[in-house]
């Protein structure tokens, strides 16, 4: 710098020209800027190389044909029992396959078992239990003892010859059975509405009817063979029992009574208070008007649940929870307030009831029925059978429910 200040006609501007010429000469400077370049320039191909494949379609994976394709097309397209020809027996006999498949599978692989039986549960064509057992049986297929054990049950449950067997149950498999059942189904909305209304599961309200129905088909055969049973009507009883399912003018008040109470061991809450509140001064005549119509039977449903729902309250009350034992709850309904006695060890009884030249009682023919499956379409069987107790708002909301189905289902 300061020789080129030195030097004579030499300008500033034209020394700093000289010293950038002699930055960008120094090899360093040089390299950096060639890597730079050559950089940028891979990059730039990098990028329109792709473009060009991309664009060419030589990206595409065309993808390989698995190797078990015709075993998984042959899955997919397995019969669906709900939507085929099959005969109802046939259909049966595919479905208690199916269950056995289902069992012998859990013993291997019980977590797959545990899935399979939840979809089993939520749809109604049994076909898929195979398909899911028959998709997960491919990654199965080298586990001979699994093989082995399922070739084992099918083969036991194959040599067993189909028997003809009527119902194991002997009372239902007459003809006082079949000629009750359609006569029950036509009161389904009536006993539906009687168990929303008393907070009890219907099905504990038919099993109560069956007893009683039975009991009277076979008191009164004769009557019930020529005039009920070929209409499908049920018997009204109007003397010593009121009602379809009998009961007991004192057995009625007392249940009124127990509504209202709220120290009663019975009370069942505030929401069931009003549910048989009266219309006219003549209580006596309206209950016996209640219990003896021959053609709304709904108050002879909410007498039952309010029964069934108050001897539940009072067994619990003592400390005795007898909501899933329907077998002593029929009894009791069957023997009366008089007889339920809380203890730790109930029983199932009752009235002795002849069917076909065979003993049974009132609480085990309720139990049968209510176990077995029969009408489940229309009365199904649920986990809990008495609707929990309600807080204020609830109850309220419930009385008002409550007044409008009874005004919608009577005429007073």
């Amino acid at each position: 710098m300061k020789e080129a200040e030195n030097k004579p006609g030499v300008s500033a501007s034209e020394t700093k020209k000289t010293e950038k010429k002699s930055f960008f000469k120094r090899k360093w400077v040089r390299v950096t800027y060639l890597v730079l370049v050559h950089l940028f320039a891979i990059y730039g191909a990098i990028q329109i190389g792709g473009l060009i494949i991309f664009k060419l379609g030589l990206t595409n994976n065309s993808g390989t044909i698995d190797k078990n394709s015709r075993y998984l097309m042959e899955v997919s397209e397995m019969n669906d029992l709900s939507k085929s020809e099959t005969s109802a027996q046939e259909r049966q006999q595919m479905e208690l396959q199916q269950y056995i498949k289902l069992a012998s599978f859990g013993r291997f692989y019980p977590e797959n078992a545990r899935l399979m039986g939840q979809t089993l549960r939520t749809c109604d064509n049994p076909a898929v239990i195979s398909q899911m057992i028959a998709a997960a049986s491919l990654y199965a297929e080298k586990n001979e003892d699994y093989n082995k054990f399922l070739d084992k049950m099918m083969k036991a449950f194959e040599s067993q010859k189909q028997q003809q067997n009527p119902n194991v149950i002997p009372w239902m498999a007459t003809e006082e059975w079949a000629a009750l059942k359609p006569a029950i189904l036509k009161d389904k909305v009536l006993i539906d509405s009687a168990a929303h209304i008393t907070g009890v599961d219907p099905r504990l309200i038919v099993g109560c009817l069956v007893g009683e129905q039975m009991r009277l088909f076979n008191s009164k055969r004769e009557i019930y063979k020529t005039y009920l049973a070929p209409r499908a009507i049920l018997s009204v009883q109007s003397q010593f029992s009121l009602g379809v399912n009998g009961i007991k003018d004192f057995t009625a008040m007392k249940v009124e009574r127990n509504l209202k109470d709220p120290n009663s061991e019975y009370y069942m809450g505030k929401e069931y208070e009003h549910i048989l509140d009266f219309h006219t001064a003549d209580h006596t005549t309206e209950r016996v008007n209640r219990l003896v119509d021959y053609h709304n039977h709904l108050y002879s449903y909410i007498y039952t649940g309010c029964i069934l729902h108050q001897t539940m309250m009072q067994w619990k009350r003592a400390g005795y929870d007898i909501s899933n034992r329907p077998d002593i709850l029929f009894t009791l309904f069957n023997v009366g307030f008089s007889q339920s006695q809380p203890k730790p060890d109930p029983r199932c009884g009752g009235s002795h009831i002849n069917i076909a030249g065979k003993v049974y009682t009132f609480g085990a023919i309720g139990f049968d029925f209510f176990f077995s499956g029969e009408m489940s379409d229309a009365f199904p069987l649920h986990e809990i059978y008495f609707r929990p107790q309600q807080s204020e708002t609830e109850a309220a909301q419930t009385d008002s429910t409550n007044s409008k189905n009874l005004s919608k289902n009577v005429t007073i």
